[in-house]
């Protein structure tokens, strides 16, 4: 008994047909809007209601989680860009010119998570810069997350219709 081709044949293992596939993207942007710049989002719902120690909460989770950001970004921020942009090419790469589907999955998970990460350094930047707290980092904070929803759901929608795409031409060519 061939087990390989049993187990194949059961599951689909092509990325943009397989069920899990689009479960992970939808957790991936799920949890990316609800982490700003490591803070949950309900935080800034939060202070804004209440103000107070909830205010103080946010302000000191995000003076810690910006602090963490910018330092890892000062000490391994060339090395994270270049093997970032070194992985990103092998994924586009092995994806669309070697045609592998799996590469391309992963290409099209990775390529907007870098543009958050660039997202969330210039943020954290920025509020340090400022020195924002209350009302103002609560607006930058709402407005990042904006930014971060705005490119999860342009990366869902250029997944989605390239995943058809590549499973309406498996069924034609399959």
């Amino acid at each position: 008994m061939d087990w390989y081709r049993i187990v194949f044949e059961t599951i689909d293992m092509r990325s943009f047909s397989n069920l899990w596939f689009w479960i992970a993207l939808a957790v991936l942007w799920s949890t990316t809007s609800h982490w700003v710049l490591g803070v949950p989002f309900d935080m800034v719902a939060r202070a804004r209601r209440g103000g107070g120690q909830a205010a103080q909460d946010l302000e000191d989770m995000t003076r810690i989680c910006v602090n963490r950001l910018l330092f890892i970004t000062e000490e391994a921020g060339l090395w994270i860009t270049g093997l970032g942009a070194a992985m990103l090419t092998v994924l586009a790469v092995l994806g669309f010119v070697y045609d592998m589907e799996f590469a391309q999955a992963l290409f099209l998970l990775a390529l907007p998570m870098s543009g958050v990460g660039v997202l969330s350094i210039a943020t954290a930047a920025r509020i340090r810069r400022d020195g924002l707290s209350g009302p103002q980092l609560w607006r930058r904070l709402t407005l990042h997350r904006f930014f971060t929803q705005l490119i999860g759901m342009m990366s869902i929608f250029v997944t989605a219709l390239w995943g058809m795409f590549q499973n309406m031409s498996a069924g034609v060519l399959g």
